[in-house]
C-alpha cells in the first residue's frame, strides 16, 4: 500500500460493527463526552499496527489524508506511520546526520500542523512521546536549535485551548523521563497542575509517576511536598502508585 486511498479502502474492508459499538462506548462518544462525534471502524490496535507495517513506505505527503479521516483508526494509522518514519530517522547512526535532522523536523512540523486530529487520548499517547518527546532529545534545525526553542513549541501546545494539544505537552515527557531528564516533566506538570479536565489529571499524575520511577523518587517527593496540597486527588493517586502503601496514605492525607 503506497497511497492513502489504498490504506483507507483496506481498513474500511476490515470494518467490524460489533467491535465498533464497543469502541464507541469505551472512547466516550456520546453527546457531552470528550470523544463526542468520533467515528470508529471497529479495528483493534494490533490490526492497525499490521496496516502500518504494510504501508511503512507510503510517502509523507499521503499522510495528511489519513490524519483528516473521519475514522479514528485511520487517523491512528496516519499517526503511527509518522512514528515509524521518525524512529527510522532517529537511530544512533542518524542522530547527527543533516538529512535525517531535516526529515525529522519535517515530520514534527506535520505532526504539529495536524495535532488537533489526534483527538482522543489514545491517539495522543501512542504518538506524542515517540515523535514530540523524542524530538526534544535530538538535534534540530528549527528555530535556533536550543532547548529554549523546544520549550516554545511545547509552551504553545500547553497554552492552547485544545485539550489534546495540552495533553501532548505533558505526555511527550514520558520519553524524556525514560532517558533520564526530569526537567520537561516537572515543567509541564506544574503548568497543568490546576487543569480542570480529568484526562489531564490522569496524564499529569501518570507522567510524574514515570519521572519518579525512571529518574528519581526523591525528585518526585520534592515536587509533591511543594504541590500535593493543590493537586487533584486523581493526579496525586496516579503519581504515587509505585510507592508503598503507608507512604501513599500519607500523601493522600495531604491532598485537597
Amino acid at each position: 500500500m503506497t497511497t492513502a486511498r489504498e490504506i483507507i479502502d483496506y481498513m474500511e474492508s476490515l470494518r467490524d460493527d460489533e467491535q465498533r459499538r464497543v469502541l464507541m462506548r469505551f472512547f466516550k462518544t456520546e453527546p457531552g463526552d470528550y470523544g463526542y462525534g468520533d467515528e470508529f471502524l471497529g479495528l483493534k490496535v494490533p490490526q492497525t499496527r499490521e496496516v502500518v507495517k504494510k504501508a511503512k513506505d507510503v510517502p509523507l505527503d499521503e499522510i495528511p489524508e489519513l490524519l483528516m479521516s473521519k475514522w479514528h483508526e485511520v487517523r491512528l494509522c496516519g499517526l503511527l506511520l509518522l512514528v515509524s518514519k521518525f524512529e527510522r530517522l532517529a537511530t544512533k547512526r542518524l542522530t547527527d546526520e543533516e538529512k535525517a535532522i531535516r526529515e525529522r523536523d519535517e515530520i514534527l512540523l506535520l505532526y504539529l500542523k495536524y495535532a488537533e486530529q489526534a483527538n482522543n487520548w489514545d491517539l495522543v499517547d501512542l504518538s506524542a512521546p515517540k515523535i514530540l518527546g523524542h524530538w526534544l532529545l535530538l538535534p534540530t534545525y528549527l528555530g535556533d536549535g536550543t532547548d529554549d526553542c523546544k520549550r516554545q513549541v511545547l509552551d504553545e501546545l500547553a497554552q492552547s485551548q485544545c485539550l489534546w494539544k495540552q495533553r501532548m505537552s505533558i505526555v511527550c515527557t514520558w520519553k524524556t523521563s525514560q532517558q533520564g531528564n526530569p526537567l520537561w516533566c516537572l515543567r509541564y506538570a506544574e503548568i497543568h497542575l490546576r487543569h480542570p479536565h480529568d484526562l489531564m489529571h490522569k496524564a499529569v499524575g501518570w507522567m510524574l509517576r514515570e519521572m519518579g520511577s525512571r529518574v528519581s523518587m526523591d525528585l518526585l517527593r520534592d515536587f509533591l511536598r511543594q504541590h500535593a496540597h493543590e493537586m487533584s486527588r486523581t493526579t496525586l493517586r496516579y503519581a504515587i502508585e509505585k510507592m508503598d502503601e503507608a507512604e501513599r496514605r500519607r500523601w493522600m492525607s495531604e491532598s485537597k
